[in-house]
């Protein structure tokens, strides 16, 4: 049985809840999910770079068609509070907050009861900086998209919130593999 490909992009600023949209589509979906973070931390961390810009969006364009585009729009107090909560377990990827997603032990990953980090980004003086820059890159790659017709805006402050919007679009699109209850 071949099944439909659908290729979509989820923009948003830091910690506006990508990951874990990205992680309910692929689940619901039955979609691959590949995060532009992860690719941005291994490429930084080689000195190569991956810029998330207008030159990037058109790069793209030339290797495939999008279906969709969704961007997040989070207020600027809801992602500073996200952010400078945020844990990581570098090697999994998967994240924790301290306020709504805490790990069972304070600083260790539940799953190998390996330490978690705050990334350097993610401390509360990095924070406004990386939303201004989000919010200048962005907006050119958010315009583009627009005009071509594939850019859907969900705003809120919580994921859960937004998420049946999301859940809604994509089942227009592509058939889910299993009911949005079970997140």
């Amino acid at each position: 049985m071949a099944s439909k490909l659908l290729r979509a992009v989820i923009l948003g600023p830091p910690g506006s809840g990508k990951g874990t949209v990205c992680q309910r589509i692929a689940q619901n979906f039955g979609l691959q999910h590949l995060s532009s973070g992860h690719f941005l931390r291994e490429n930084i961390k080689a000195n190569t770079g991956f810029p998330r810009t207008l030159v990037q969006a058109e790069a793209l364009d030339k290797i495939c068609a999008l279906d969709l585009v969704i961007t997040l729009n989070i207020p600027f107090e809801t992602l500073k509070d996200r952010l400078s909560r945020r844990w990581i377990h570098p090697p999994s990827g998967r994240v924790y907050n301290l306020d709504f997603n805490p790990p069972h032990v304070h600083g260790i990953d539940d799953i190998t009861g390996e330490p978690l980090i705050q990334q350097e980004d993610d401390k509360p003086e990095a924070v406004a900086a990386r939303l201004r820059q989000y919010k200048d890159v962005a907006k050119p790659v958010i315009e583009l998209y627009k005009s071509r017709g594939v850019l859907h805006q969900f705003s809120g402050t919580e994921t859960n919130k937004i998420w049946p919007y999301v859940y809604t679009l994509f089942s227009n699109k592509i058939t889910p593999v299993q009911s949005k209850e079970a997140q």
